[in-house]
């Protein structure tokens, strides 16, 4: 009799094989299921359950779901604006300004030819226009402001000129700074500013229409030679005719011969 019970304890250790066997043929069938399951989730929702384990993962605070909707994604997308297109250089309008500038400048150096050939008018083209410097000497006696006769034929030849187009001018008035002080003058601000207006003055008696002018006065805040010696002083007593260009962007200074 107990030959036969250690016979049926050894049969029982030899078949408990089979029980881990069904235990992993279960876990096997169980992972196929999840990964079937996984393989035709809705993306959407997979990604909102990536997200959340995401979230709980990292201790961050949830956010609102971003679910997919069918009218969303019916609805039809918006164009993209279109460019803006770029403006083409005008080269043949800029070219034309530049020449224009140019012949208003030929036609002032002649007008003003035997001032210029005395080194007393001074005729370039800048970035800003045509500039037109003239010795102050030549307009006015010192310390005055009132045109001489003979200043006023010059400017008279110059006003004919600048009655042929329509740019802006703006009269600036400069002093040395050598310090004035008299009844009419308290200082070089005053002397330069009337002295711009002067010649204003006279360029509206001449046609010049009146909203095309402009009078500064500069006093001797912008000098164009030293004043330590006097032939630097005479230079900086000037006024300067600016006739304004109509370009964004001009030459640089050259100076225009004869």
């Amino acid at each position: 009799m107990r030959r036969r019970r250690r016979y049926d304890d050894d049969q029982d250790n030899h078949e408990r094989w089979l029980v881990s066997y069904a235990d992993f043929i279960t876990l096997l069938f169980a992972f196929f299921v999840v990964m079937y399951a996984v393989s035709s989730v809705n993306e959407g929702k997979y990604r909102i359950l990536s997200d959340s384990l995401g979230i709980a993962f990292s201790g961050l605070r949830p956010q609102a779901p971003v679910v997919d909707s069918p009218i969303e994604s019916q609805r039809p997308a918006l164009p993209l604006p279109l460019p803006v297109p770029r403006r083409p250089n005008n080269d043949a309008a800029i070219k034309k300004e530049r020449e224009q500038m140019t012949g208003i400048a030929r036609n002032l150096l002649a007008a003003m030819a035997p001032l210029v050939d005395q080194g007393k008018v001074r005729v370039t083209q800048t970035e800003r226009g045509v500039s037109v410097e003239i010795n102050a000497s030549v307009l006015f006696a010192p310390a005055e402001a009132r045109l001489s006769p003979q200043s006023e034929k010059t400017l008279r030849a110059v006003a004919e000129v600048l009655t042929q187009v329509d740019n802006q001018i703006q009269v600036e008035g400069h002093t040395d700074n050598v310090p004035i002080s008299n009844p009419m003058f308290p200082s070089n601000w005053e002397l330069s500013a009337v002295r711009a207006s002067s010649v204003v003055r006279l360029f509206i008696d001449a046609g010049i229409a009146e909203g095309r002018l402009l009078a500064v006065g500069h006093g001797a805040n912008q000098p164009v030679a030293s004043n330590d010696t006097a032939e630097g002083r005479l230079r900086n007593r000037r006024v300067q005719l600016m006739i304004q260009s109509g370009l964004p962007e001009a030459v640089t200074e050259v100076p225009i011969k004869p």
